[in-house]
């Protein structure tokens, strides 16, 4: 296993962002936890996300899951999530739609690199570079979300050991 620290910060561009963490798991058992909506809210580390509406587990690129989800200034509300990239064991991302409202336009994922035979990087990224200037300035480009896409990251370990 290397012994570079488990959290990495990188911004791809002006309005993305990633962050990494080296888990000590395997992509495969990671890849089911991310792949499964109804775990989502165990994962979620900003503490909006409350429940799949439908919880089964995504298959294919094409795939649909909606979640319930709260925000102190929005309250309860749903999101469709359209399945965009799907790679078994290596990544899965969607476009998220809340229901009744603009589209904002960007992209939620995680793309797992085996690190060993016992470790995975996983590396969680927010992209709103073709989002509405709006969904940029609230989110600050993606920065916004840094501390819980990290938490989310520490989540996903505890739930996978």
């Amino acid at each position: 296993m290397k012994s570079d620290p488990p959290l990495r910060l990188y911004s791809m561009t002006d309005n993305s962002i990633a962050v990494s963490r080296q888990i000590p798991v395997s992509a495969d058992k990671l890849f089911a936890l991310l792949a499964d909506p109804a775990r989502h809210p165990e994962i979620d580390g900003s503490g909006m996300v409350r429940e799949a509406v439908s919880p089964r587990p995504v298959t294919a690129v094409g795939d649909d899951f909606v979640m319930r989800m709260h925000h102190d200034e929005f309250g309860d509300y749903q999101m469709t999530n359209h399945v965009v990239a799907f790679e078994p064991g290596r990544r899965i991302e969607w476009m998220p739609e809340r229901i009744g409202a603009e589209p904002g336009r960007y992209r939620w994922g995680y793309e797992l690199t085996p690190d060993g035979s016992d470790a995975t990087v996983v590396t969680e990224t927010f992209d709103c570079a073709a989002s509405p200037d709006w969904l940029k300035e609230a989110t600050q480009g993606g920065e916004g979300w840094r501390e819980a896409m990290q938490a989310s990251l520490a989540r996903l370990e505890q739930l996978s050991l």
